[in-house]
């Protein structure tokens, strides 16, 4: 494998590595922006802008989070006939479907930058009663969606090595 893919491999992996780390804190602002709503409706007046901004909360962990996810292998796998091919196989069976996300994430990423162009453009709200700019999470799910779409190519340079039988470390 060229100097060049492999220094791309590297680089895009610590990348989603750091990035997919930091998500996984979001939980935590998450679980403390539904225990103030919980708070809220208890005790005070209940705030409006408490379940859509968990939600909020919740596309940018999984988003953001979904790289490393991948990165680490940690995705759901149909093992019904994979476990038993050989490395070989399981490469060429990845690389396939790997290449299948990689235009399925293309398409995607297009639509999503188109929808955050609109929504940067017109001041696109949200239909709740708390309103708020959609810019903003549709930007985060760009750069979740991007960052997908090099781990997938990272991903799919490694099962090429894994089929010309070189391991990449």
């Amino acid at each position: 494998m060229p100097a060049v893919l492999l220094a791309y491999i590297r680089w895009v992996e610590r990348v989603n590595r750091v990035i997919g780390r930091a998500a996984m804190y979001l939980i935590f602002a998450m679980m403390g922006i539904l225990l103030w709503s919980s708070v809220s409706k208890g005790f005070f007046q209940p705030s409006l802008w408490t379940l859509e901004m968990a939600q909020f909360v919740m596309v940018g962990y999984y988003i953001l989070g979904g790289p490393y996810s991948m990165q680490l292998g940690d995705h759901v796998r149909m093992d019904l006939l994979y476990g038993r091919w050989s490395p070989r196989a399981k490469a060429w069976a990845d690389g396939i479907t790997c290449l299948c996300l990689i235009v399925y994430l293309a398409l995607l990423f297009y639509g999503a930058v188109s929808s955050t162009s609109y929504a940067l453009q017109y001041g696109e709200r949200s239909y709740s009663s708390w309103r708020p700019y959609m810019a903003p999470i549709k930007l985060v799910m760009c750069v979740g969606i991007f960052l997908m779409l090099l781990q997938a190519t990272a991903v799919f340079l490694r099962d090429i090595a894994r089929i010309r039988g070189e391991e990449i470390a």
